[in-house]
């Protein structure tokens, strides 16, 4: 009689593929990267609006901006796609699909950095990817290696794209693809219509923005050489030099062989540690007079609330917000608008609102970093942010505590 082998064929058992340590292997690197991808997609996730920002950055850069109304839908693209990506290679869900595209996106990145990188030497300027957001800053350098080990572990990835099986059936993993889709938009939408969950900037509550402003202490400053460009105008011979090298040479004397291109340029020798981590958050009126110290250094308290764009503004909550300006007016607590916008804009959003209310005029780039929602409400005592608010979180009022205000 004939004996059943329980192994089945040469090379497998119970009829399954034998399972060697380079499945093992290759398993660790699907986990890894899916939970990788998973990870920095619920870093961007956190605050879609500073990817969207990066976004624009480079478009301005690559001088693509027809993109940048975009900058929005991109960024919450690319953080669902990060975000489900991952779980598809846990699950093991349409594998062949999904490694292909991980792929590309990986390649795109790669540039992205490497991008940075270049421009950062050429530039001297650093420029970053955020691709781990503000949360965990990374250099350009960083940026580009991780990317590097990444792309080569979704490169095996999609070589073995036919030996990574399905974690569970198909109406399992559909299911679970199908929470991590709408998931993803959903924790991206509370973030926008709010703040983020973990504010990760310099005017982050607890943070002395007066403070921020200043130079770590015990700092040093970047050593900067500047760099000159001669060309001969007789053999149209072009040659590089530093201000040192120009003014000890007799090139400078002879101003009609030599000229000078353009304007010199500005090279980091050293780079130094003096850089403070709030920068340009300069409030002044619209005739220029600086109040930027006034404001940070007045012992009391201060509600500032920030509008970034007239045009985009939401006029959500108005009448809760007029509430607390006529509150403040009573209790004597100070009421002020800083706006990234030019005067008349400024001035048609305070009448169109009925505000009545003193505004000042902020840098566009420091107006999005302090406050992500447009508008929004913080409040602080002395320099110190004691309290932040988007346009649907307007707080109901406060009550002085003797000298201690505490919000409703």
């Amino acid at each position: 009689m004939t004996q059943l082998n329980p192994a089945g064929p040469a090379g497998t058992t119970g009829g399954k593929p034998a399972r060697n340590a380079g499945f093992y292997l290759l398993q660790a690197i699907r986990i890894l990267v899916g939970l990788l991808f998973i990870f920095s997609g619920l870093i961007k996730a956190n605050d879609p609006s500073g990817l969207a920002y990066k976004m624009e950055e480079f478009f301005e850069l690559w001088h693509m901006t027809f993109f940048s109304p975009y900058a929005l839908a991109f960024s919450i693209t690319i953080i669902v796609f990060e975000i489900v990506a991952g779980v598809g290679l846990l699950l093991g869900y349409a594998f062949r699909q999904f490694s292909f595209l991980l792929l590309l996106l990986m390649i795109f990145f790669t540039f992205l950095t490497g991008y940075a990188i270049w421009y950062e030497h050429v530039n001297h300027r650093e420029l970053k990817c955020g691709c781990f957001g503000d949360c965990i800053p990374l250099t350009a350098m960083q940026s580009f290696m991780k990317d590097i080990v990444l792309l080569a572990l979704v490169i095996i990835l999609f070589l073995a794209r036919k030996h990574v099986p399905a974690l569970f059936r198909r109406p399992i993993n559909t299911s679970l693809m199908i929470l991590a889709l709408f998931g993803s938009l959903l924790v991206q939408w509370y973030a926008l219509e709010h703040l983020p969950y973990v504010d990760c900037l310099p005017f982050k509550v607890g943070n002395n923005i007066w403070q921020k402003m200043q130079p770590p202490p015990g700092s040093t400053p970047d050593v900067v050489e500047y760099r000159y460009t001669m060309k001969n105008l007789k053999t149209g011979e072009t040659k590089e030099m530093s201000l040192e090298d120009y003014t000890n040479s007799n090139i400078w004397q002879d101003s009609l062989t030599w000229k000078t291109e353009g304007e010199p340029r500005e090279k980091i020798i050293k780079k130094g540690n003096n850089t403070p981590e709030i920068k340009e958050f300069n409030v002044s009126d619209y005739d220029g007079n600086d109040y930027t110290e006034t404001l940070l250094k007045e012992p009391g308290y201060n509600f500032i609330f920030f509008l970034k764009d007239v045009r985009k503004a939401s006029t959500r909550n108005m009448d809760k917000l007029r509430r607390l300006f006529a509150k403040c007016e009573k209790n004597n607590v100070g009421f002020y608008l800083l706006s990234a916008n030019s005067k008349e804009e400024t001035e048609k959003f305070i009448r169109d609102n009925k505000l009545n209310i003193y505004y000042f005029a902020i840098d566009a780039t420091v107006c999005k970093t302090a406050m992500r929602s447009n508008p929004g409400l913080m409040l602080i005592k002395a320099g110190t942010v004691l309290g932040k608010w988007s346009y649907n979180d307007y707080p109901d009022g406060f009550e002085l505590n003797g000298e201690k205000l505490l919000i409703k």
